[in-house]
């Protein structure tokens, strides 16, 4: 049987709805956990390993075509716990098997799940290639990313910097906020000795590292050094010390883990109002999937709010689908933060590949998905 399968949205009185209309008679899914190359350090400790839950729908279980969803999660940032994962997606499963609807609830506080479902779904209406979005980028356009340089030592994140500059890179990404202040004030004064802002864009994030008291000092001293913005300065949640902090800052503000678990249409607009970023990022699976991240994306541009795209540390299932829908966007920020893939020992082999400090989609690569075994 052929799955027929329609994905909208609807809004109706600033409710978005996802109205899913589908023929789907299986589903199941499969657990990954990736390797990181090496342990990779943030202000909430060091990542070795990932764990990420697959969702397949078929049309029957013979069906040879499926589609396939990403729920990737980051201990200590997803709202989701990772123990009740399994369940949740067991459920999840058995609702779908035995034709019960599936509501927007089910999804409330899970939005990497809610992610994986509405991408599973997709994968599968536009014929399960993988091909969840036919533009420019699946033939062969490539999307300008920024350069990623993990926490760690000064000399570690110095030759992290070196080699992302030989590779091309005109916009790095640095972690700040767990190693001396002093130190990220010498890595910075170094790479502007040599790169002035003209050739080169930096981009912070702090992950939430500094205290409100004192944020803004800290970052009056980064500010000499031409720095782009800077991400989540203080822990999400504090919404009135965040604006302070935005109207205080020498550096553009962009906010990160703040926009998440923010389900509300209301609250999300209260939060942009309150706090009056210069940014927002956009990450997908961490706020409830392209629909979601759309409502963001409007909300911000009817506040002339500037946005991009980040990817969550998906496997490359999670960041293929991540890119096609990035690249059908009319985006406000050249470079994206789409450069994760590379991280892992054993992330799935697949057509996407960063060359000259873009990521592209190789036609003549192949899908390899022995994982996904009937």
């Amino acid at each position: 049987m052929q799955a027929f399968l329609i994905l909208k949205t609807v809004v109706f009185q600033h409710i978005v709805i996802i109205a899913v209309h589908s023929i789907i008679m299986y589903s199941r899914y499969t657990k990954h956990t990736l390797q990181f190359s090496r342990p990779s350090g943030t202000s909430r400790g060091v990542l070795k390993t990932k764990d990420s839950w697959y969702l397949i729908l078929k049309s029957s279980p013979d069906d040879i075509k499926y589609g396939i969803g990403e729920c990737s999660i980051i201990e200590g940032l997803n709202p989701e716990n990772s123990s009740e994962l399994d369940e949740k997606f067991d459920k999840l499963c058995q609702m779908i098997n035995e034709s019960d609807p599936v509501s927007n609830d089910f999804f409330s506080h899970h939005p990497s799940v809610r992610f994986a479902y509405e991408m599973a779904i997709r994968d599968l209406d536009t014929g399960g290639a993988k091909i969840l979005y036919d533009n420019n980028f699946v033939k062969g356009k490539g999307i300008p990313i920024n350069g990623l340089i993990w926490m760690g030592t000064k000399d570690y994140m110095l030759d992290q910097v070196s080699a992302k500059l030989g590779q091309g890179y005109q916009c790095l990404k640095l972690k700040v906020a767990a190693i001396d202040f002093n130190q990220e004030l010498d890595i910075l004064r170094s790479i502007r000795d040599t790169y002035f802002s003209g050739d080169l864009e930096i981009r912070l994030d702090a992950n939430g590292g500094w205290s409100p008291q004192d944020a803004v000092d800290k970052l009056n001293q980064l500010s000499e050094f031409s720095v782009h913005s800077i991400e989540q300065p203080i822990r999400q949640g504090q919404w009135e010390e965040m604006a302070e902090i935005v109207k205080q800052s020498p550096i553009p503000v962009a906010l990160d883990e703040e926009l998440i678990g923010v389900e509300n249409l209301k609250k999300r607009e209260v939060l942009l109002d309150t706090i009056k970023p210069h940014y927002i990022i956009i990450k997908p699976s961490l706020l409830g999937g392209f629909s979601a991240s759309k409502e963001w994306i409007q909300l911000a541009n009817d506040r002339n709010i500037k946005w991009w795209i980040t990817s969550a540390l998906e496997s490359n299932i999670g960041l293929n689908a991540i890119a096609q829908w990035t690249a059908s966007l009319d985006k406000t920020m050249h470079y994206q933060g789409l450069g994760t893939g590379q991280l892992f020992d054993n992330n799935i082999p697949s057509p996407l590949q960063i060359s000259d400090a873009h990521l592209h989609y190789a036609e003549a690569m192949d899908w390899q998905l022995d994982f996904i075994a009937p």
